[in-house]
């Protein structure tokens, strides 16, 4: 029998001793890296393979305009979201929701039936009516929820269609504002998250776990509802009388930058997008097209003269025999035979081309084309929308005398609506061009206050406020006295200027007969608060002039608009030289307290009607001094007794 020696014993009790501590520390240390360095990484794996989400979308921030009216906000429309393990009979499940969501059967099965631990139907099942939400609700189907969703709403329909744009069925924007701001916009989701077994029922001994959504902030933009709604009014009326191939219109405020409103035709509704083409919704056109701006630009080269004093509009005078030779070339001017000997101010009035052609040759090429891009034009604008167009600009090396002629009044060259604006915004504010911007304050959604506001962005300062002046002093004697007289508002001090402008075609040239009509005008002339720029494209059955068309439908969106502001109406100003058939205006007179036998003096110019019975005249409608066409009806109140006299 072999005997073990004491020492070995001792050294195999000391060896498994030491291989018992060794196991002991790597079990420690594996207990240890488990517990404190992975262990919150297993909590969330066990978690994820414990509990089921159903997610809740956040409320998609308020659109507002500058008074906070609503532009676009979120209407309830929950969606159907399937937990196919808690679904106790799927037949018969699938027999109610084919019948509530229009879906066959056999799709309705498949999702509640599917291998997972929830399914959305999508897209039936997406934000769904009120009356599908409440069937649903009624019969509460086992592993059938509803789990809390909105769709956007936008309250007044094709209105600042291309502006606002429109967010999908994700309530991710799409488009316009919806799109450039999607991520303040959109806010975070949150959760319900409840804990179940490995066949995914429910377990009920465990609490739900809820995390709030986050909604996204409310933006308050710079346009003015009811300036908007009068530009909405009176595109529908171009529409309407002219059949035009577009239209657009941008009201700007001149001191910073701020768009009031901006829309164009055709538009569309934001909430059936997909009915129309995509040609319609991708093209805004106020900062998308790109077209030769025709007399409208002459502003450019009348400010980049008056800068550079090479031309006294007063003293300076110009003979227009009808044309202009430039580079071998005949430039001619729109009125057939000239417009004869005329100071600069009465070229500036009268729209003349070879008058115009004069400064630019004055200027020369270099001055001229660096003021062009000074004002912005051959670069996008930087506005807050995606798809803004550059414009086209003649290389400086390939411009000679026949296209520095035709440059300076406002043809062979491309510019956006928005770069036309924000340039003559820039011309007659003192000489800021501002960068246009339509976000204005961002606001928390909850307590409605202050979270960031957008400041105006002066560019840079590109005329003096001398300049300035007398532009304004100009474009308001082309309104009172010129091409411009259409767009004249009684009692406000309206500048502005027309553009005529023929269209290229595919060809590369000139198209007969289809022009691009504009008008730019602003208001009061001395101080201004708004700039509104129309073009109508191509309008049919009427006489293809600027003056003739847009004009008319900027001067009534300047006035409703001032009236709208709350901008009060004055008697001074460049008093209008009427033309036949333009009729002057009669001024009210004020005939509160006289009898009503001595209206007969009255009736010859204005046509009047009388409410009430009795003998004086106690009110009347409009008031005294508001000048009114020539046979308006004036309408009087009558009493018994003359409140004039009454103590």
């Amino acid at each position: 029998m072999r005997h073990v020696s004491t020492v070995t014993i001792r050294k195999r009790i000391v060896t498994a001793f030491f291989i018992g501590l060794l196991l002991f520390l790597i079990i420690d240390i594996r207990l240890g890296y488990v517990q404190f360095v992975i262990g919150s990484e297993l909590h969330e794996k066990a978690n994820e393979s414990w509990t089921r989400d159903i997610l809740f979308e956040a409320e998609r921030g308020l659109i507002l305009d500058e008074t906070g009216a609503v532009l676009a906000e979120n209407v309830t429309a929950p969606s159907v979201v399937i937990v196919p393990r808690q679904v106790n009979n799927p037949e018969e499940t699938a027999h109610y929701l084919a019948d509530i969501l229009d879906i066959s059967e056999a799709k309705a099965l498949e999702y509640v039936t599917k291998n997972a631990s929830s399914a959305s139907i999508h897209p039936e099942g997406r934000k769904i009516t009120e009356e599908q939400e409440l069937v649903i609700r009624t019969l509460d189907l086992p592993g059938v929820y509803l789990a809390k969703d909105s769709k956007r709403h936008y309250p007044h329909g094709d209105d600042l269609s291309h502006v606002l744009g429109f967010a999908g069925i994700d309530n991710q924007g799409l488009m316009g504002l919806e799109l450039y701001y999607d991520e303040q916009l959109s806010g975070e989701a949150g959760s319900l998250s409840y804990f179940s077994d490995a066949k995914g029922r429910r377990m009920n001994t465990l609490a739900d776990q809820y995390t709030p959504p986050k909604d996204g902030l409310n933006l308050k933009t710079t346009i003015n509802f009811k300036v908007q709604s009068i530009i909405e009014r009176e595109l529908d009326l171009a529409i309407e009388k002219y059949n035009p191939d577009g239209a657009l219109t941008i009201a700007i405020n001149p001191k910073t930058g701020g768009v009031l409103g901006m829309s164009s035709r055709p538009n569309f509704n934001p909430e059936s997008y997909q009915e129309v083409e995509s040609s319609i919704y991708d093209r805004n056109l106020p900062i998308w097209s790109t077209f030769e701006p025709g007399s409208t630009f002459k502003i450019i080269t009348l400010a980049s003269a008056l800068e550079e004093d090479i031309v006294d509009l007063e003293n300076d005078h110009y003979h227009d025999t009808g044309s202009i030779e430039v580079g071998g070339a005949k430039l001619r001017c729109w009125k057939s035979g000239g417009h004869g000997h005329q100071t600069y101010l009465e070229v500036v009035q009268n729209s003349c081309n070879p008058g115009f052609v004069s400064l630019g040759q004055e200027l020369g090429k270099g001055r001229l084309f660096s003021y062009i891009k000074k004002f912005g034009f051959g670069q996008k604008t930087g506005i807050d929308l995606q798809g803004e167009g550059n414009g086209i600009l003649f290389d400086l090396d390939r411009v000679g005398p026949v296209e520095l002629g035709t440059t300076a009044f406002g043809q062979g060259v491309s510019v956006t609506p928005i770069q036309q604006v924000m340039a003559v915004s820039a011309a007659i504010n003192g000489g800021f061009l501002y960068e246009p911007h339509i976000a204005n304050e961002w606001l928390d959604p909850q307590t409605g206050d202050v979270v960031d506001v957008i400041e105006p962005n002066m560019k840079e300062r590109v005329i003096s406020e001398q300049t300035s002046e007398k532009i304004r002093h100009a474009l308001e004697s082309v309104v009172a006295k010129g091409t411009g007289r259409p767009a004249y508002v009684e009692g406000y001090r309206v500048g502005g200027k027309t553009g005529t402008a023929q269209k290229v075609g595919a060809d590369g040239r000139y198209m007969k007969n289809n022009y691009v009509l504009s008008f730019v005008g602003f208001a009061p002339a001395d101080d201004p608060e708004i700039v509104v720029y129309t073009a109508i494209d191509n309008p049919k059955n009427t006489v293809q002039f600027g003056g003739v068309v847009a004009a008319p439908i900027v001067g009534r969106i300047i006035e409703d608009s001032l009236q709208a502001l709350g901008v009060e109406r004055r008697q001074d100003g460049i008093d209008k030289s009427y033309q036949w058939p333009d009729r002057p205006k009669v001024e009210v007179p004020n005939l509160v307290g006289l009898e009503k036998s001595e209206l007969n003096e009255y009736m010859t110019a204005l046509s009047i009607k009388t409410s009430g019975k009795g003998t004086y005249i106690i009110d009347q409608q409009p008031k005294p001094g508001v000048k009114v066409d020539e046979g308006d009806t004036i309408r009087l109140y009558l009493a018994e007794k003359n409140i004039e006299n009454d103590e």
